[in-house]
């Protein structure tokens, strides 16, 4: 199999040689470690809805197909490598430990890492800041195309060599207990949003003792809930509720909390306007 993948490789170098734009080939090895059979996909990955082309049969050409397929690809690639890596494990390990590799926040960073940031094609309007998975998401579209040009076992490499064993401490991230709270206060900062928790005491009747609703404020708007017999029980559920909601790739938070603000502001103009009555 060794022996295929070089004899690929040198076939493909020898075709550069006739190849008068050699640079995008040379660009996509550098950051994939082998060159493409299809430029055109790696290229298609790397564009952003906001800059869709469309053809003269009327479809529009952008990364969303691409993505969509190269989210079920990670997910069964990293599946397969820890059903393999932890033999003794259970399905509640395996489950959690590929949530926390796969996680939106992760593929963000690791696109970056990988220097997709610089090389996406999008529309002005189109930033990290209104589209804050566009990098992430880069990275998923990234990986259908190697999975259509290169094959399962290519793809596969490349996730094993350049992406987990360079960007993921695999055994850290085993060893490391969710503190969900933590990691929605964490990203909150980042993103210079307010993150608090509206705690309500719900009975004190229960035989176990009080019980506790929380509720994950993003900005002021609620983004998760969650109930337990302790107020930090009752806050790790409701921000891993509002972490799960941030990293959909469907929600667009950007827009969310631009609404918010503008509800606040339409809520103080007209309080202004009362006081002034």
């Amino acid at each position: 199999m060794e022996a295929k993948r070089l004899i690929s490789d040198l076939l493909i170098q020898i075709r550069l040689l006739t190849v008068k734009q050699k640079e995008p080939y040379l660009l996509f090895h550098r950051i994939l470690g082998f060159y493409p059979f299809k430029l055109g996909l790696y290229q298609q990955a790397l564009r952003h809805k906001s800059l869709s082309v469309r053809t003269n049969d009327g479809l529009l050409i952008n990364n969303e197909r691409l993505e969509y397929l190269g989210d079920a690809v990670l997910n069964v690639i990293v599946a397969d490598i820890l059903f393999k890596q932890f033999p003794a494990a259970n399905e509640e390990f395996l489950s959690k430990t590929r949530a926390k590799i796969v996680q939106r926040q992760s593929l963000n960073k690791i696109a970056m890492e990988l220097g997709l940031n610089t090389l996406i094609l999008s529309s002005a309007q189109a930033t990290p800041e209104t589209h804050l998975s566009i990098y992430g998401n880069a990275l998923e579209a990234l990986i259908g195309a190697i999975y259509l040009d290169q094959g399962y076992r290519r793809c596969k490499r490349f996730l094993e060599t350049k992406i987990l064993e360079r960007h993921i401490d695999l055994e850290g991230v085993v060893s490391t207990e969710e503190n969900f709270k933590s990691a929605l206060l964490e990203w909150s900062q980042q993103e210079k949003l307010s993150a608090e928790f509206l705690m309500t005491e719900l009975s004190k009747s229960s035989a176990k003792g009080p019980r506790f609703r929380a509720v994950a404020l993003i900005n002021g708007l609620s983004f998760g809930q969650g109930e337990g017999l302790s107020k930090k029980e009752a806050q790790q559920k409701a921000a891993k509720e509002a972490l799960i909601y941030i990293q959909d790739p469907y929600v667009n938070l950007a827009e969310l909390l631009k609404e918010s603000q503008q509800v606040v502001y339409k809520e103080n103009t007209a309080s202004g306007r009362d006081e002034q009555v």
